[in-house]
């Protein structure tokens, strides 16, 4: 379900140039989408994962600097 709500949302959040936003899910439900703060990046980290902001930030910085 995560994954179809994910779906549903991407396009109007592309279009709004939005590139990287935390979703927030309770159930089968959207409850909040965060544009500001999104800290699912951190938690990769916490929870023994790779260290990934950089990389994120290097693919959505690219992104920007290609669309001029």
């Amino acid at each position: 379900r995560d994954r179809w709500i994910c779906a549903q949302v991407a396009p109007t959040l592309r279009q709004k140039g939005l590139l990287f936003v935390g979703l927030d899910v309770i159930g089968d439900y959207l409850t909040e989408i965060n544009v500001t703060s999104p800290t699912g990046i951190q938690e990769i980290k916490r929870f023994g994962g790779a260290d990934c902001a950089a990389l994120i930030w290097d693919v959505i910085e690219a992104k920007v600097v290609a669309k001029g």
